[in-house]
């Protein structure tokens, strides 16, 4: 699957006490393939750190330097290992797809509980995850006004074409 970067959402949202405060990032690149047969899977899905915004300039630019450190870690990325499940060939596919998510220079094992709808050979997968970000080395943005918890909530919808391999 090559996803499209234009037509992928990646939101995440960290709850406070007051409101949630919701962000985006783009999506870089993303290919995802696997074997059906086996379950193993390649690829690289890259997501641009220094994309991430908000209405709140004053917070962007907080979360940017302090939090996300977005200019010495440029970039998050999934790599794919396994796929549990199978895609059907229209329709509605659940899969648990499990890999190495490397956030702020450090790797984390993580699966995905994914749901994919296939029409054709356009895939449209989501998922929604839970990221404990404070544990993962990451630096909690609360202020004396602002209190947020110390994980975040990531929603994904994914867009892309199914690619076959070429034949030998």
């Amino acid at each position: 699957m090559e996803l499209d970067p234009a037509q992928t959402r990646i939101e995440f949202t960290l709850a406070e006490v007051l409101h949630p405060v919701q962000r985006t990032f783009k999506l870089k690149s993303g290919t995802i393939r696997f074997n059906p047969a086996t379950g193993k899977a390649s690829g690289l899905v890259v997501v641009d750190m220094a994309s991430e915004e908000s209405s709140n300039v004053s917070l962007d630019r907080k979360m940017h330097k302090e939090v996300l450190e977005s200019r010495k870690y440029p970039e998050a990325t999934f790599t794919p290992v396994q796929v549990a499940g199978r895609l059907e060939t229209q329709g509605e596919s659940p899969l648990q797809l499990s890999g190495i998510f490397k956030l702020h220079g450090k790797e984390h094992d993580l699966m995905l509980a994914t749901t994919v709808l296939r029409s054709g050979d356009q895939l449209t997968a989501s998922t929604h995850l839970l990221i404990p970000y404070v544990d993962w080395g990451l630096k909690n943005p609360s202020t004396l006004f602002l209190r947020v918890g110390r994980q975040v909530e990531i929603d994904v919808r994914a867009v892309g074409r199914l690619t076959l391999p070429a034949a030998k």
